[in-house]
């Protein structure tokens, strides 16, 4: 940082920086919201910027266009679900459990942030529709989790400690799975009944069931 007018221009542009990078977190926040359910067709500038009582001029300062907009919305929620996909694959390898420990553990952190945020399976949702302006963003983050994941179970399967199935078939069907808890509760929203556990608690056993008789020898 340098000084321009003493020590009161100091801590006043420290401010403003501060104050621009809370901004930028509370607009990728209810872009989150509104791409999550909305959609982004039905997500506007003009109604964000109303809502979080700034000018849309000052979400254009950040992100240059809608489009850029969600872009950085899919990069963070993408980038939370790696980080804590990857934090329970080095709990796992540390605690040298078990194959199917390490897939139940990695069901069980998606579901866990479904709970917390919701409106992310939502994102995940729309941004999967065909023709989304999110989905090669998405693909860019996506495709080397699921193929990183295609390989560790090919090899698993080849080394006798998985039962050998389809593994991109298998994971195509468990990320329909998780994104498919998004549209339930959207259902039941229409319907005038607020989001319940019960949705996702159902949807990530029968997922681990499903998993479980595919993959576990000794299922």
């Amino acid at each position: 940082m340098v000084r321009l007018g003493g020590y009161g221009s100091f801590v006043a542009t420290t401010e403003t920086r501060e104050m621009r990078g809370n901004t930028r977190e509370l607009v990728l926040d209810a872009a989150l919201a509104s791409f999550g359910t909305a959609g982004y067709d039905g997500t506007s500038l003009d109604d964000l910027a109303a809502g979080l009582g700034i000018r849309k001029q000052t979400i254009l300062y950040h992100f240059v266009s809608k489009r850029r907009l969600l872009d950085a919305v899919v990069d963070r929620c993408t980038g939370e679900l790696a980080s804590a996909l990857e934090q329970v694959l080095s709990e796992a390898r540390a605690r040298s459990t078990s194959d199917w420990d390490r897939v139940e553990a990695m069901v069980r952190v998606v579901f866990r942030i479904a709970l917390e945020k919701p409106v992310l399976l939502g994102l995940l949702r729309e941004v999967s529709r065909p023709g989304s302006p999110g989905a090669a963003r998405l693909r860019t983050h996506l495709e080397p989790l699921m193929a990183r994941a295609r390989r560790w179970m090919e090899d698993e399967m080849a080394a006798g400690r998985m039962r050998r199935t389809d593994a991109q078939l298998l994971l195509l069907s468990a990320y329909s799975t998780v994104v498919g808890v998004a549209t339930e509760i959207e259902v039941l929203r229409a319907a005038g009944v607020g989001p319940t556990l019960r949705p996702v608690v159902q949807r990530r056993a029968e997922l681990l069931r499903f998993l479980r008789s595919s993959l576990d020898l000794g299922a």
